[in-house]
């Protein structure tokens, strides 16, 4: 069997950590969200996959080549404007023969909802709040219809996404640009897809969807250590990328740390935390449940928890994220969360810095030291 990965899609709702990559090259514990797709996709068995990739392509192609390192067969199918789902799997249509499953490239899920899928079916998730999904109408194990964002609920099935169809979709899909309204066309034809739940779902729609999913991502078990632990306390489920140093008396609990890290002296690692290759966080820290991308420095007496920092941000030191309760605007919605800070990539942020709870911090954005920020701050500013 065959997979087409729909890959090509921005994630505007995500910046600032998709301004520079797509959303299915975000790394959570470690790797991209699009390898865990693939890799699910391969223990399903399914082995010949179609990616269809559109925004920033190459950081996509560039990383997953063609596919043998994951003993998969890729290849590549272009979407120049991202008008849909369906557009978007109408590119693929040459390489796929009649029986194939689709996916979303920024979605976790499991390979035995794969497994049980059969030809014409739609995967579906419960869920308490639908109105932002797609919601299935289901009669006797059948889809009647798929309803886009319903204003008021009809069913607590949301639809995942993931389908497995045959090549006569591609007969219905002529101009239409979403897969649900092609369902929709289809059922109305007289063709009848199956509804099977999906045991593990999850997508990033948001910046905090990435501590969510980092933590599912997390669920190996043991400790692994390829790097130098100098009189350090490793507890739970720990793993020490090649030529990481973790120095006296630090400790490390529920973490993934990359390679050629530095962890200073007496620094706390704790609550799934994932940090990537070449960082270096310095002495008295505190980092719980956070994202920590390539590349950074933190500063000694840093306090980071609930908070994702991306690649090449250097912070200076006693740092502090402060993580409660926020009121957060997204595309003209507000959002309650409970988190601390979404930085982007390349910042500079100097000594004693304070960001309250649910800022977000564009990329390359200066911050002097002393200060403390809040809100929204856009790309290339400086806060002096």
């Amino acid at each position: 069997m065959q997979a087409a990965v729909l890959a090509a899609g921005e994630g505007q709702r995500l910046r600032p950590f998709t301004v520079n990559k797509p959303k299915v090259m975000i790394k959570i514990g470690n790797k991209p969200v699009l390898e865990y797709v693939i890799e699910s996709l391969r223990e399903a068995g399914i082995r010949d996959i179609v990616l269809v990739v559109g925004y920033r392509r190459t950081r996509v192609m560039d990383y997953f080549g063609d596919g043998s390192r994951w003993s998969v067969n890729i290849e590549y199918a272009i979407q120049e404007k991202q008008l849909g789902t369906a557009h978007a799997l109408k590119q693929a249509e040459k390489f796929l023969s009649d029986d194939f499953v689709v996916v979303s490239g920024d979605n976790i899920f499991d390979a035995e909802t794969l497994k049980r899928l059969e030809k014409w079916s739609v995967a579906f998730k419960r869920a308490d709040e639908v109105s932002k999904y797609g919601v299935l109408e289901v009669v006797e194990g059948k889809v009647r219809r798929v309803v886009e964002k319903p204003e008021k609920p009809i069913s607590a099935l949301i639809n995942t996404g993931i389908y497995r169809f045959g090549s006569e979709i591609f007969e219905f899909i002529n101009d239409i640009t979403d897969i649900p309204t092609v369902i929709n066309r289809m059922t109305e034809a007289g063709y009848e897809f199956s509804a099977v739940e999906a045991e593990k779902w999850l997508d990033i729609v948001y910046p905090w969807d990435i501590l969510k999913i980092n933590e599912i991502a997390m669920d190996f078990r043991g400790v692994t250590v390829s790097g130098k632990i100098d009189d350090a306390e490793i507890v739970g489920d720990v793993s020490i990328g090649m030529n990481s140093i973790v120095k006296h008396g630090a400790f490390i609990r529920d973490a993934v740390v990359g390679r050629n890290c530095e962890i200073g002296q007496n620094t706390i690692i704790k609550g799934r935390t994932s940090i990537g290759d070449n960082v270096r966080i310095g002495a008295l820290c505190y980092i719980e449940n956070s994202v920590i991308g390539d590349n950074v420095v933190v500063g000694p007496q840093s306090y980071i928890k609930d908070s994702v920092i991306d690649n090449g941000c250097v912070i200076g030191a006693k740092f502090t994220t402060i993580s409660d309760q926020a009121s957060v605007i997204v595309e003209g919605e507000v959002h309650k969360i409970e988190a601390g800070a979404f930085i982007g990539e390349n910042c500079s942020v100097g000594s004693n810095v304070v960001i309250e709870a649910g800022s977000i911090i564009g990329n390359r954005c200066k911050i002097s030291p002393g200060k403390v920020v809040f809100g929204r701050i856009p790309d290339d500013s400086m806060v002096v």
